[in-house]
């Protein structure tokens, strides 16, 4: 009988790369999470959604739960609305983004995920299709019920803003935004034991000269400090307004220069 090779390090390194790959094919995974979802069955409305045409990218494995980086786009155009869900969440709606001629349908943002699942998202496209795409995420730490900051921080409602330099005419360039604001959930314990009263950024808006470009519904899932990267194409120059909405009513503001040449 042949001798099988020495387990060394190395080896168990490639076994380790090769048993994480099968679990996690590159890509959306078709497991049909999405179906146990009722808003998601309520969106569609009878209609069978695609899979592909979707790229969603979040990390196999997230040791904190409270801040799991998650990036989608949606190849072509025509996308009416993209949402996120989190169907093992409290809340499962997570965001629900608004793209225009503007702005190509790709984001960026952090979420919180309360458990291991798997993550949906769902684009509506404007000749009444739907896409739909899966993606397994391992979570150590629940991140729903997290202390993540208090309304007393020096930060809250600041907000920051970086687009590129320059942009070529129609080419699309990332823009960048933050706000600082704790997302309080609801659900999380005061020091009586009674949940804390929600308080959120509900809705994030921009616009250049007046024209709407990108906009984004947040709900409970959405991470502290509430991180948003969209893509900005335009085809003059102009100024980009910026607007932050709480909860409450309070709206929080900023504008960056947006030089085409």
């Amino acid at each position: 009988m042949k001798k099988p090779p020495a387990l060394t390090r190395r080896r168990l390194l490639a076994l380790a790369a090769g048993l994480a790959a099968t679990a996690l094919p590159a890509g959306a995974q078709g497991t049909g999470a999405w179906r146990r979802v009722p808003e998601i069955a309520g969106l569609l409305d009878g209609m069978e959604p695609k899979e592909g045409g979707i790229v969603l990218d979040l990390p196999f494995v997230s040791e904190n739960g409270n801040s799991v980086p998650l990036s989608v786009a949606v190849e072509g155009t025509g996308v009416r609305a993209l949402h996120i869900f989190a169907p093992a969440n409290p809340s499962p709606q997570v965001a629900t983004f608004h793209f225009t001629p503007l702005s190509p349908a790709a984001v960026e943002t952090r979420i919180r995920l309360n458990e291991s699942q798997t993550v949906v998202a769902l684009a509506l496209l404007d000749d009444g299709t739907a896409l739909i795409a899966e993606r397994e995420v391992r979570v150590t730490v629940s991140g729903c019920l997290t202390d993540a900051g208090t309304y007393a921080s020096d930060s809250l409602f600041q907000t920051r803003v970086r687009v590129p330099e320059t942009l070529a005419a129609g080419a699309a360039g990332p823009v960048l935004t933050m706000i600082g604001h704790p997302m309080e959930t609801g659900l999380r314990p005061g020091p009586d034991g009674t949940p804390l009263p929600q308080r959120l950024i509900e809705r994030f808006e921009a616009s250049l000269d007046g024209e709407p470009v990108f906009a984004a519904d947040l709900y409970r899932s959405v991470s502290a400090d509430p991180f948003l990267k969209f893509q900005i194409a335009p085809q003059a120059s102009g100024t980009l307004a910026l607007s932050w909405r709480e909860d409450t009513g309070h709206v929080a503001t900023a504008q960056a220069q947006i030089v085409v040449g």
